[in-house]
């Protein structure tokens, strides 16, 4: 597949950054407060999805108690004090330097609030490898399809030459509603088994994009 691709649109949050333990740790620390059962890292990967309302509801949030927007502003708070503490994925280095090496045009594409996307990128130094970088304006992880349209028309961009790259479902639904290829990586915040069920390339590290 890479080898007809003129640009990758990059997923950040568990595709490039290694964030899954810290939010693992986050939103226990959500659930004790609530006395709600505890996640472990393999729950974690099988139970994550978007929107992430649902998530939250599937493990046990009751928003006839508390409105959603509170257990996600507090996990949002506490995430952001402790995220530029992570670090990239092993290969993520490699990967982009290889990729812009070659010629292929890289942007980012990630349901993080904009100005601390920004943040984390000036943090792990590996802004220049994108020529654009959208985030969300918002705390609450909604969908990127339409931020991703927009990326693809203000650079007009040929969605038949772009792989999108990510470690969710949720990427995969973005992808398809751009017309773009996909990639799937499992060492993010869904298994390979979830991963699977789109039908699309999953791979099990960065590393095997240069395969």
């Amino acid at each position: 597949m890479m080898d007809c691709i003129g640009g990758i649109i990059w997923d950040w949050n568990g595709t490039l950054l290694n964030d899954i333990e810290l939010c693992v740790l986050t939103i226990n620390e959500l659930l004790e407060r609530r006395k709600l059962t505890l996640l472990s890292m393999d729950d974690y990967r099988e139970v994550f999805s978007f929107p992430v309302k649902n998530y939250y509801q599937k493990i046990g949030f009751d928003f006839r108690i508390e409105p959603f927007e509170i257990p996600a502003l507090e996990f949002i708070n506490r995430y952001n004090a402790q995220v530029q503490g992570c670090s990239l994925h092993e290969d993520a280095l490699r990967v982009l330097s290889y990729f812009q090496s070659v010629g292929i045009s890289q942007f980012m594409l990630s349901a993080m609030e904009q100005d601390v996307l920004d943040d984390c990128l000036k943090t792990q130094q590996i802004g220049h490898f994108f020529e654009h970088v959208s985030g969300l304006d918002n705390h609450y992880a909604a969908s990127k399809i339409e931020n991703g349209k927009r990326l693809i028309s203000n650079l007009n961009l040929k969605v038949d030459e772009l792989v999108l790259i990510g470690d969710t479902v949720h990427d995969f639904e973005v992808a398809t509603e751009l017309g773009c290829h996909c990639i799937l990586i499992a060492n993010g915040h869904q298994s390979r088994e979830i991963l699977q069920t789109t039908g699309t390339l999953v791979i099990d590290h960065l590393r095997n994009l240069l395969d």
